[in-house]
């Protein structure tokens, strides 16, 4: 049978929401090859629905026509019999219409859509997961699978990172980054210190800052494992959390493909956007009636209106009741 391509070069958390349609096209066609950034890749590396991680480094050393024209040359000789275009971008399409793959899967008024052989209706509302499911037709209904497939190398260097720092179970998890400024919740150092439990900051190197006034906020009993741990890495510490609390940003989606109990705060966007937390025991924190959110699809650098209130008046107290919600208690003074 001639292989599937997926090319999903969008955001790390829509890489991970992208899985559930992996696993379906998976079953159809077995596994898939997916083009994908290459901070994305390491995801997907592992992934039983993959068969091979290409990188497309379309803002470095790929960038531009040269870049897509090699990349492009490389695709055809696979002889693909199809691509899925989740990602609405114009560049992707480009990509699989210079790559000579015959059939060409994409949304409805999406901006290559013209070169597209199947243009699938967008699903209007509804998460996000299923908006990339949406590629594949299924059943009405359909629910899809996000996952990661961890190695057990790296729930070993989780665990022996836990031990190292003198980390016990339970432990709360917290993600304070994002790539854009106005998404970062200020609450978190607050928040370490009133909790009376463990408490791990993760990310990425750029979050080591924000990370630090975390641990300095309940030292001792905070650690910080931003940019000392892989994407594959991170998600297995994650694994192993009662719960996270994390901004609008990818850590929550990788909370969600390992199981874990999420604690979601959003300022600038809001969770009808799709990509809110999706399981039974998550919490959802945002300040309801604000006229000015949401602001605009990603949440802006900084606040247009110059107050932040979206974020600035989420209380502390408040995410401590969700997170105790959870059965997760908070201290006393």
């Amino acid at each position: 049978m001639s292989p599937t391509l997926v090319i999903q070069t969008a955001f790390l958390g829509d890489v991970v929401l992208t899985t559930g349609l992996l696993a379906v096209l998976a079953e159809r066609f077995g596994p898939v090859d997916v083009v994908t950034t290459p901070g994305a890749a390491m995801l997907l590396e592992t992934h039983s629905a993959v068969r091979q991680v290409i990188r497309y480094d379309k803002r470095g050393a790929d960038r531009g026509f040269g870049g897509l024209f090699r990349l492009a040359g490389r695709l055809r000789k696979e002889r693909y019999a199809r691509v899925y275009l989740p990602h609405r971008s114009l560049r992707s399409a480009a990509l699989a219409r210079v790559a000579r793959i015959d059939e060409r899967i994409g949304y409805t008024g999406a901006p290559g859509a013209w070169s597209y052989t199947r243009r699938i209706p967008r699903p209007g509302t509804g998460h996000e997961a299923e908006r990339i499911l949406a590629l594949a037709e299924p059943p009405p209904g359909a629910r899809a699978k996000v996952s990661l497939d961890l190695t057990a190398e790296d729930r070993q260097k989780a665990g022996a990172w836990l031990t190292t720092h003198n980390v016990g179970t339970p432990f709360v998890a917290m993600a304070p980054g994002s790539i854009w400024g106005t998404k970062r919740w200020p609450g978190y150092g607050e928040l370490a210190r009133v909790l009376d439990l463990p408490v791990v900051a993760v990310g990425g190197p750029e979050d080591r800052d924000l990370s630090a006034a975390i641990v300095a906020a309940a030292p001792g009993r905070a650690h910080s494992a931003a940019g000392e741990l892989s994407l594959r890495e991170s998600a297995a510490l994650l694994e192993r959390a009662a719960v996270l609390v994390t901004n609008d940003s990818a850590p929550l989606h990788l909370a969600t493909a390992v199981g874990t109990p999420v604690v979601a705060i959003f300022g600038p966007t809001v969770p009808a956007f799709g990509f809110g937390p999706r399981g039974p025991k998550d919490r959802i924190v945002e300040l309801v009636g604000l006229s000015c959110r949401p602001c605009s699809s990603h949440g802006p650098r900084v606040c247009p209106l110059g107050h932040h209130r979206c974020m600035r008046e989420l209380s502390v107290a408040t995410v401590v009741r969700e997170i105790a919600s959870g059965s997760l208690a908070p201290r006393d003074d």
